[in-house]
């Protein structure tokens, strides 16, 4: 995999200081996608760290919240923007081309409010419950998985919107051997955090994708950039929830 697709990818999903990647094409955009489990292993990485700080400094329930809030930071709240977005306009009783309008609003509704609300609490708690050393691998495992589907998502489903956009741009040149290597790059992260269980956290992850993206494409006619932000973050928020029911009620699985 070229470095050069993992500084764009780097640079696109992360706000940590890079060097300029140059003139990006659509090819180059696509050949970025392969790295999205990559960079998400990477931001779990650091995740990884910020926790080990943030225990040694607090009790656990706040630990949790700095961790989860050096999440969004390292982000730069690109997915929990499109995540806000889908919120307002995937649950309005409105037609298809009047949610994708909605989409388009740069202002904040009650839904996208409530919404954002709703999945911080639920990563924190389902952080917070997660107890050392599955909650490391969790970190590492769940933003590896959730860009990889961002990738996936984006190959296997129409866009929603006809012209110009960042999610067409990304998709013009997107194949399926790039979502290939991707899915294999995301299974390595995952069988070497995780080992069987990183596996089965990794198929749980794209069952949830094709759920949401199933479920987005009969709402508004296709995706757009804002409903893959969306996938990222509720697949996240799945694997939390995922990894925490096991390690209480399924031990065995681990």
């Amino acid at each position: 995999m070229p470095v050069r697709s993992i500084l764009i990818a780097l640079r696109f999903l992360t706000r940590l200081p890079l060097p300029p990647a140059g003139d990006i094409t659509p090819r180059d955009a696509a050949w970025s996608m392969m790295a999205f489990p990559l960079v998400g292993a990477i931001m779990g990485l650091l995740l990884v760290a910020a926790d080990g700080l943030a225990h040694w400094l607090w009790p656990p329930l706040p630990a949790s919240a700095m961790v989860l809030v050096t999440w969004v930071l390292l982000s730069g709240g690109l997915h929990l923007d499109g995540f806000i977005d889908c919120c307002d306009a995937l649950w309005s009783a409105k037609s298809p081309a009047e949610r994708l309008e909605i989409l388009r609003d740069v202002h904040t509704g009650a839904y996208g409010v409530v919404g954002a609300v709703l999945l911080l609490m639920g990563k924190w708690a389902m952080l917070a419950g997660l107890e050392w050393p599955l909650r490391g691998r969790v970190l590492v495992m769940a933003p590896a998985i959730a860009r990889w589907t961002m990738t996936y998502a984006t190959w296997r489903y129409p866009y929603a919107r006809r012209g110009p956009g960042l999610g067409a741009w990304f998709k013009s040149e997107l194949r399926g051997r790039h979502v290939l290597v991707g899915a294999a790059a995301g299974s390595a992260v995952c069988l070497a955090a995780g080992g069987p269980f990183g596996l089965a956290l990794f198929a749980l992850g794209w069952l949830t994708a094709v759920g949401l993206a199933r479920w987005s494409q009969a709402r508004l006619g296709g995706l757009t950039g804002d409903v893959y932000g969306m996938i990222c973050e509720l697949v996240e928020m799945v694997l939390l929830a995922g990894a925490l029911l096991a390690a209480t009620r399924f031990p065995m699985l681990l």
